[in-house]
């Protein structure tokens, strides 16, 4: 029976919308749980053990996995009940469909327990989130100890795939240039992933990324030296005054993967980003596609997670900064406006098949 009990002071009390209110946030509840749940089964390694293997018993899961049998099995548990893991009760074995498999994996096109990650790692700073809504304020990056890893697994999953086949021919001639060998900029570079790639595709190139994190920094540098890459280097740099610090007419092309948003000073990057183009340069944005107006979101496939991230993440960063607070659903409409001001003449918009999350925006001088 519901709990939803007509409020007897108030006539245009709608029962049926209650209990249809009660039985979504139960919904949420479960969903939600069963996203900590996959988190676990990706970090721990259980949804790749389970993946082509035959029906297994707790025990030998746990065995092949390298991880203690009692949490497993109680994994296990939240798997079958929320109908991700099959369990033949008789021989009391476990068995991950393909169907499931194929979604779950690290060796799936599109590993969706990566995402998982998400609900976990906001959910660390609830906390402080919390203090913030009361006295102000924002959470620095240096509060996020996995967020830059999970972005790196996203990244790895929506931009590096469709880099070369893609993205970046979205730009009439550019691979070209690249091949005959330009100067790039990616800011906000994150751990500097799509860079690599486009440096070990293109030697003649010369690239640099610049980010705020000194972890992603350090993490990207070991990389380069790892591989050898002589045509890539990285700083670590707050952008908030590239407007005034950068070079004039120093790249031919510059990318930001999703990174303007929670900058504290935006404009700042953006203007800076249009000084340091040369005359003939172009900037490719990858940005959240939203819109700036809460109502035209609410039909968004991922508008609750992206607002949640955006509030627990990337609006905060930026006002921990004493920024502006953007957040990642500023909107196409805010985005066109921002690239007016910085002084884009020229500013295409376009979508991809394989990123329904995502806008994609050409910026010339």
């Amino acid at each position: 029976m519901s709990s939803a009990v007509q409020n007897p002071q108030k006539a245009d009390f709608d029962t049926q919308r209650s209990e249809a209110f009660e039985a979504r946030m139960v919904g949420a509840l479960n969903e939600a749980s069963m996203m900590l749940m996959t988190s676990l089964g990706h970090r721990s390694g259980l949804f790749d053990a389970l993946e082509g293997a035959p029906p297994l018993t707790a025990e030998a899961l746990a065995e092949r996995a390298g991880l203690q049998e009692r949490y497993v099995r109680e994994w296990l548990g939240a798997m079958v009940v929320g109908g991700v893991v099959d369990l033949d009760a008789e021989q009391g074995t476990y068995r991950l469909p393909a169907e499931h498999a194929a979604l779950l994996t690290r060796s799936a096109e599109a590993n969706l327990a990566v995402f998982a990650q998400y609900i976990a790692v906001l959910g660390s700073v609830e906390d402080d989130i919390l203090a913030c809504f009361r006295e102000g304020g924002g959470v620095p990056y240096a509060r996020y100890d996995r967020f830059h890893e999970v972005m790196a697994e996203d990244s790895a999953q929506s931009v590096l795939p469709a880099l070369f086949d893609h993205i970046l021919p979205l730009v009439p001639g550019l691979m070209e240039r690249l091949e005959s060998g330009i100067r790039v900029l990616d800011a906000g570079c994150g751990r500097g992933r799509a860079l690599m790639l486009m440096a070990e595709r293109f030697p003649k190139s010369r690239f640099q990324g610049y980010d705020l994190s000194e972890g992603n920094i350090a993490w990207a540098r070991a990389e380069v030296a790892r591989k050898g890459l002589k045509n890539l280097t990285f700083d670590a740099r707050d952008l908030s005054d590239f407007d005034r610090t950068t070079l004039e007419a120093t790249f031919d092309l510059v990318t930001t993967f999703d990174a303007v948003h929670d900058q504290g000073q935006p404009l700042n990057l953006l203007k800076g980003i249009h000084r340091t183009l040369a005359k003939d340069g172009v900037y490719l944005a990858q940005d959240i596609k939203g819109s700036s107006h809460h109502h035209h979101d609410r039909d968004h496939p991922m508008g609750p997670m992206l607002y949640t991230v955006s509030c627990m993440h990337c609006m905060t960063v930026s006002l921990a900064q004493g920024g502006e607070g953007l957040g990642a659903m500023w909107g196409r409409e805010t985005a066109e406006r921002y690239f007016a001001e910085a002084g884009f003449t020229s500013v295409e918009v376009n979508e991809l098949e394989h990123d329904p999350v995502n806008y994609y925006y050409l910026c010339r001088p």
